[in-house]
């Protein structure tokens, strides 16, 4: 046996041993054998219930509280990604999109949003098809934004914890695809008009992604950290008119 077992050993052994002299003075005192054995005995047939409530109840306060750890470092790491690639990435989608107004209600986020609010715009967005031309933008300053970001995304997929989350990672996935598409493409200009189809293709998928999670992100901010959703707001890409600097209250 380890050492550092030793100290339950030697605590059940006491405990056991306690639990024997208090029932022997029991019997000493009052000579009820009867009380000794019935009540133990009724005692030992709940434990299986006990044991059963107790592990239930544990283990959904222990997941419950696992959850949320991973949920908060889930969030850290979706806050990175849109503070180093996120938001100029979504800058250069919007120069491919040819209808950039189908995101305008992105652009009237405010403090005074609600869950609800969130929720609906989370829904359009789920069903909303984007046109893109991967002729309309500059298709070199996105290849050159994705190579040097580009060990920055490998880092965040090797990351454990977006095994929990799905979307995030798909997210990963779909803008490192893109990035290998336009890396291996030594100029992005007068490309054939069925190889700007397949990068328009997988902009839009990049581009759907981002701008969900992006969104998402916005409603965590504003549920539990107000400064950093402040900021945010003021450097929305969807806004053109955004600016950092505070001019009123």
């Amino acid at each position: 046996m380890k050492r550092d077992d030793n100290w339950r050993f030697n605590l059940a052994i006491l405990l056991v041993v306690l639990s024997g002299i208090f029932y022997l003075l029991h019997y000493l005192i009052f000579k009820d054998r009867y009380y000794i054995f019935y009540y133990p005995l009724l005692d030992i047939a709940f434990l299986p219930i006990q044991v059963l409530l107790v592990t239930i109840g544990v283990d959904q306060i222990l997941n419950a509280r696992e959850k949320k750890s991973l949920l908060q470092k889930l969030n850290m790491v979706i806050g990175t990604f849109n503070s180093e690639v996120g938001s100029d990435l979504l800058r250069l989608f919007l120069q491919f999109d040819k209808s950039p107004e189908n995101l305008s209600r992105l652009a009237s986020i405010d403090k005074d949003w609600t869950d609800q609010k969130f929720s609906r715009a989370f829904h359009e967005l789920r069903s909303l098809t984007y046109n893109i031309d991967s002729r309309r933008g500059d298709l070199d300053a996105l290849k050159k934004l994705l190579m040097t970001k580009r060990n920055f995304m490998l880092r965040l997929l090797e990351n454990p914890n977006l095994l929990e989350h799905e979307r995030f990672t798909e997210l990963l996935w779909a803008v490192f695809h893109l990035t290998e598409e336009l890396t291996h493409r030594p100029q992005t200009l007068q490309l054939p008009e069925t190889d700007s189809a397949h990068l328009s293709g997988d902009i839009q998928r990049a581009y759907g992604l981002l701008v969900v999670e992006w969104l998402v992100y916005m409603q965590h901010l504003k549920n539990d950290y107000p400064y950093l959703f402040s900021l945010a707001l003021r450097t929305t890409p969807f806004d053109t008119s955004a600016s950092v600097i505070i001019t009123h209250g």
